[in-house]
């Protein structure tokens, strides 16, 4: 029996996975991939060490207008799964606190495991290629129901996985072509906004505390309610705020700014104190050494350039106290795509079949990764999401 040809644009996380399994399904496939070599955004993640995935799985730790769908795609390739098929290829995966790195430290380790594997299953690898439309059943090849069209040739297909990611990160190629082929084909694609990305805030002070790290805690306030709160390192930016913490709830900022709405940020620079317990602190430390100004009192405190934010002349240890507290940003935007992680938003998940990733529009066309509209918190989900949306993509597309 003739095999199956299946053709995958997009060699990252998910259009990898998807060709090992299309092959490993006695399939055909061939690989177009926009840069020079494969994987190249899943190079930098985790900061060059690769978060694989998260053993706490949880539908609050991904986000999309459709998240039962969401967590059906994710059962179909289990957090389990992951960790077995990664071992099989030759990563040993290890745990730091539930989250799963290759004991190599090395994300080059996964890139480099992951395209052996492939060419092992004589997946071919076609890098520099940019895919300009993709032909279905009458315009396509003769005796195809695809032609994937590059600006230099046209590939036949039985069926085709889009895997070429969002417009998020800095890397080549993250352009938002996807999105493109996907209206071509009549999708519905949700509106892109960055997420996992640094914030932008309103004030004429932040040359003053830029390039300070702070444990602290903060509140998304909007609409006269606090929308989301969360607490760890923040880095302190001459545009604003960054760090985890702030990309936790980058992507519910974006969202309320987008429509319209106003955005402040509360942060609690030591949120071990409670007001009271704050208060009585600096006020001992004034009784202890009467000498200091309210300025010097703060040092062995709080870092020197936030002091230089935060204490004012003549200033009450009472307003001060609050300040620390409650000190409000307003933001005004995100920090560009390129600075993002991931995207929200993308190809609507109504328009595939959960159990599949096969589009329901389009029978043969499979969709898998960042292209659609999942992401997830930091901490290896958005990693996840891409193994199993593209294993269960390829897999089926090589029985389709």
């Amino acid at each position: 029996m003739e095999k199956k040809k299946v053709c995958i644009v997009g060699g990252g996380a998910a259009g990898m996975i998807a060709a090992i399994m299309a092959a490993r399904n006695h399939a055909t496939v061939t690989v177009l991939e926009h840069n020079e070599k494969t994987g190249k955004k899943l190079l930098a993640t985790g900061n060059g060490r690769c978060n694989l995935t998260n053993e706490k799985q949880e539908k609050g730790c991904y986000h999309s207008e459709h998240p039962d769908i969401l967590w059906d795609v994710l059962q179909n390739f289990s957090f389990q799964q992951t960790l077995n098929f990664f071992k099989e290829i030759g990563i040993y995966p290890v745990s730091k606190n539930g989250y799963f790195y290759p004991s190599s430290m090395q994300a080059s380790s996964v890139q480099e495991l992951l395209e052996m594997e492939a060419r092992f299953l004589k997946v071919k690898i076609k890098c520099k290629e940019h895919v300009k439309e993709i032909k279905v059943s009458g315009d396509a090849i003769e005796g195809s129901r695809f032609s994937v069209v590059t600006e230099t040739w046209q590939y036949p297909a039985d069926a085709v996985i889009l895997a070429c990611g969002s417009c998020a990160s800095e890397i080549d190629g993250a352009d938002g072509s996807g999105y493109t082929l996907a209206k071509q084909l009549g999708l519905k694609v949700i509106n892109p906004l960055p997420a996992l990305v640094p914030l932008k805030g309103k004030g004429n002070y932040f040359s003053k505390w830029s390039g300070t790290r702070i444990y602290g805690k903060i509140h998304l306030q909007s609409c006269n309610k606090i929308m989301q709160t969360e607490e760890g390192e923040l880095q302190l930016t001459d545009y604003g705020v960054s760090g985890i913490p702030v990309f936790q709830l980058s992507g519910l900022a974006a969202q309320l700014l987008h429509n319209q709405h106003s955005v402040i940020l509360n942060i609690d620079f030591l949120p071990d104190f409670t007001k009271k317990e704050l208060e009585d602190l600096l006020q001992k430390r004034k009784e202890l050494c009467p000498y200091k100004t309210t300025k010097e009192l703060c040092i062995g405190l709080l870092p020197k350039k936030l002091i230089e934010v935060l204490v004012i002349k003549n200033m009450e240890l009472s307003e001060l106290t609050e300040k620390i507290k409650s000190f409000p940003l307003e933001i005004v935007g995100t920090k560009p795509f390129s600075n993002a992680q991931v995207c929200q938003g993308g190809v609507s998940l109504e328009e595939i079949s959960s159990e599949t990733m096969e589009c329901k529009k389009v029978p043969g066309l499979y969709l898998a990764g960042e292209l659609l509209d999942a992401d997830g918190i930091c901490g290896g989900y958005n990693l996840q999401w891409a193994w199993s949306s593209g294993a269960c993509a390829g897999k089926e597309a090589a029985l389709w």
